[in-house]
């Protein structure tokens, strides 16, 4: 099994990127966040790998570039529901310091921003990451209860408590933003998002 990877970034296509390790080249399968952070083409990249096969696929690495977020994708599929590609949509919605801020907050909104993860999905992660240590250090143990949501996640769950779908409600939210002044709170968001939908 293949831990680790120090090579070259030779090409990054779709989802993967191709590292030269002493002249075999690794395909290596990578989020979005990741493939944006990687060094550009030919300088040398370390990256952590979780190798995994399946019937249909066979031998596939997922890489990472710090050994938190192997360990957060490892932890996420251990979540009923949750494959490989889930694991990483939430990795790229969420770096593992502000996922295990969202489980700590019981955030479901927060979890439920990354692609592909619907509401009963959110509440069964952070549910069952809840007494888990999603990352090493102080933020593992403390417990910031009284910390808020962020205003775009609480405007996301307001709209869904409305009957709007998750993925329209994020995006509406997602819309307003984009147009509202910095700093804006949640119900200056829901009124904007409102109006969005109703566009």
């Amino acid at each position: 099994m293949i831990g680790r990877l120090r090579g070259v970034v030779v090409e990054t296509a779709g989802e993967d990127a191709l590292i030269d390790v002493a002249g075999v080249g690794y395909l290596v399968h990578c989020g979005a966040r990741t493939l944006a952070r990687l060094p550009t083409l030919g300088e040398e990249v370390v990256l952590h790998v979780e190798s995994q096969w399946s019937e249909s696929a066979g031998p596939r690495l997922y890489g990472f570039l710090g050994r938190d977020e192997r360990a957060a994708f490892v932890l996420l599929q251990q979540v009923q529901g949750v494959g490989a590609k889930v694991a990483l949509a939430v990795l790229d919605a969420l770096p593992p310091a502000e996922l295990a801020g969202a489980v700590a907050r019981q955030d479901r909104a927060m979890v439920a921003r990354a692609n592909g993860v619907g509401p009963r999905l959110a509440a069964r992660i952070v549910a069952e990451l809840k007494d888990k240590p999603i990352v090493d250090g102080p933020l593992a143990l403390a417990s910031p209860v009284h910390t808020p949501a962020s205003p775009a996640g609480e405007a996301v769950a307001a709209l869904m408590g409305l009957g709007v779908a998750e993925a329209a409600a994020r995006r509406a939210v997602d819309q307003a933003a984009a147009r509202a002044d910095e700093g804006a709170d949640a119900a200056v968001l829901v009124r904007a998002a409102l109006r969005e939908l109703g566009r």
